[in-house]
């Protein structure tokens, strides 16, 4: 289920990315699919730490963390 939610999102981005008529319209749908892959990417190393409610906390501050270093590494 969560694997094809993911996959249905970033088929969505490159499709908003496609239909992007301005130069400000595309870099604001690639920082937005860069924000979400690294935090989807940071979610998961995150899983891979703590256990229990530790877990829960490592996911969600690597997503977090994730999604604040791509949005930076992508230029936004």
């Amino acid at each position: 289920m969560k694997r094809s939610s993911i996959l249905a999102i970033f088929a969505a981005m490159g499709l908003l990315q496609a239909c992007a008529t301005t130069p400000a319209q595309e870099k604001q749908v690639g920082c937005a699919g860069a924000t979400v892959a690294g935090a989807v990417l940071g979610g998961v190393v995150g899983n891979q730490f703590g256990g229990g409610s530790g877990k829960d906390i490592l996911t969600a501050g690597g997503a977090v963390a994730g999604g604040i270093a791509a949005n930076n590494a992508a230029g936004c």
